[in-house]
């Protein structure tokens, strides 16, 4: 179908602003555009409480931020990688999904400041990713949440990161995770799908940008191979959790999201695959402006109220 008038008109404001793309800027560059642009969204709503602690893991401390919704727990708990291709993003910008999430949802949710690229290369945001899960998993009850119901979810390069931490979990015997959240994943490190040639340009996220991101996370091209980079390239998917995926089809991600969503399923994963038409990457951050942002929201909510 076409681009959806919400959404085609995010992209014409985004046009109109003008600017060079993002693969031609140097890295502080490009961390304070996307302060920039972070100011122009709308705060989330009030959840009962926000705590901001941080945790110390191999690669040094990992800030993390937690909220927790109104009522009693123990609560669910999800553990949450924010997106900016392993490069971008911080607690700040994933703090208004995370607060719809921990409402709609009814859960816990632990927001993770992983370290960034090229700072840390691979593995170090996974790595970072686990230690935080095993620390939620390991800590819940001061939490006021149950571990017995641990979530993990993210989007884009978080959407990579959560995938890689439910392969880490199961290789390395814990912790048990319940669900995993995959919101239009970065699953595989090349760049040949039909979703990358007809949604190279003038999505938002675009082709470059994506070679970009990627140029910065790996230290070199063997780890384009390495199953905690590229997920889809695991051997084997077999005892995973449960996993909802959610796409957009103008997303040069969308095939290699859909890729693992079917992989998953074919290898005896419960996975619901979930294609939003008509928008574009970003969109689930983006409830202020569009109803399909809203709609993929409620859904995730509801997946994690089940599971």
């Amino acid at each position: 179908m076409a681009v959806e008038p919400q959404t085609k008109a995010i992209l014409d404001q985004l046009a109109a602003m003008g600017g060079p793309p993002l693969h031609e800027l140097e890295v502080p560059q490009a961390r304070q555009m996307m302060e920039g642009l972070r100011a122009l969204a709308a705060a989330g709503p009030e959840v009962a409480k926000v705590e901001n602690r941080k945790i110390t893991a191999a690669w040094g401390e990992i800030p993390l931020r937690t909220y927790t919704p109104s009522g009693t727990g123990p609560f669910p708990v999800l553990v949450w990688f924010h997106g900016g291709g392993w490069v971008l993003g911080d607690l700040e910008g994933a703090d208004a999904t995370c607060r719809e999430l921990t409402n709609a949802a009814g859960c816990v949710v632990v927001s993770v400041d992983y370290h960034l690229a090229p700072e840390s290369k691979f593995p170090t945001a996974a790595e970072d990713c686990y230690a935080a899960t095993k620390w939620v998993a390991e800590n819940a009850a001061a939490l006021g949440a149950d571990a017995r119901r641990l979530a993990i979810g993210g989007d884009s390069a978080g959407g990579n990161l959560t995938a890689v931490i439910a392969l880490m979990a199961r290789d390395r015997g814990g912790p048990a995770v319940r669900f995993q959240l995959l919101v239009y994943p970065v699953t595989d490190a090349v760049f040949d799908t039909r979703s990358y040639r007809d949604n190279a340009d003038g999505y938002l996220l675009t082709k470059d940008s994506m070679v970009w991101f990627w140029n910065h996370y790996l230290r070199n091209d063997a780890d384009r191979a390495n199953p905690y980079a590229s997920p889809l390239r695991a051997a084997n998917l077999a005892g995973l959790p449960p996993a909802l995926c959610i796409t957009a089809e103008y997303d040069p991600l969308r095939d290699e999201g859909e890729a693992y969503a079917k992989r998953l399923e074919a290898a005896g994963v419960k996975t619901k695959l979930s294609r939003y038409d008509g928008t574009i990457h970003g969109f689930f951050s983006m409830t202020a402006f569009l109803d399909l942002g809203k709609k993929a929201v409620a859904e995730a909510a509801e997946a994690l109220k089940r599971l």
